[in-house]
């Protein structure tokens, strides 16, 4: 090991964004329910935190006439503001108007992905965002498949493509900072 290799990268809330994919009823339904159940906790965990130190959130929705709607427990948490990019494509990055809701957060070149499934609409929506030049982050532990081998492979094959997987807890820590931050306390109390 070089004592040049680069510094890992950290989650900075002024630079982040959170995208939430596809948590909608229909494939919710079919996921572990242990695994669906953390998923959704970790998620809306982020979102919450995301609200409270003004870190944008922005949602997708794959094929919502078949798939149904963003669960009600997640949409509960989004800001009122929020409104769903519908799309067909697995990759966020091939939706019609998706390109629009990121560039208009253009000093945000940090994505939180979070969602489903893992191998599928995750791990293409990563490349694209790794393409398009950002920086990307997947919690994994706010990331599910229907498969826990396909859930376990996708995250492997986006840490070997340089995406940055990590959980939960630590991206909130990362964006909070310092136990002094004024929202410390309230924030960590959701990990409690």
């Amino acid at each position: 090991m070089s004592i040049h290799q680069a510094a890992m990268p950290l989650c900075q809330s002024a630079l982040s964004q959170l995208l939430i994919v596809d948590v909608q009823e229909r494939l919710a339904a079919v996921m572990p329910t242990e695994e669906l159940a953390t998923t959704l906790t970790n998620i809306n965990r982020l979102t919450q935190v995301a609200r409270e130190l003004d870190i944008p959130t922005i949602f997708t929705e794959q094929y919502p006439q078949g798939l149904g709607p963003t669960v009600d427990s997640v949409r509960e948490h989004l800001p009122q503001s929020a409104s769903a990019t519908e799309k067909t494509s697995f990759s966020c990055c091939t939706a019609a108007g998706f390109e629009r809701t990121l560039t208009n957060q253009s000093k945000r070149k940090q994505v939180i992905l979070v969602g489903m499934e893992a191998h599928i609409c995750i791990l293409q929506s990563a490349s694209g965002l790794l393409r398009w030049g950002y920086q990307v982050f997947v919690a994994a532990d706010a990331v599910c498949s229907r498969y826990p081998a396909s859930h376990q492979n996708a995250l492997e094959r986006m840490r070997q493509c340089g995406i940055q997987v990590a959980d939960t807890e630590s991206i909130v820590f990362e964006w909070v900072g310092d136990s002094s931050h004024e929202k410390f306390r309230d924030i960590s109390r959701l990990f409690k």
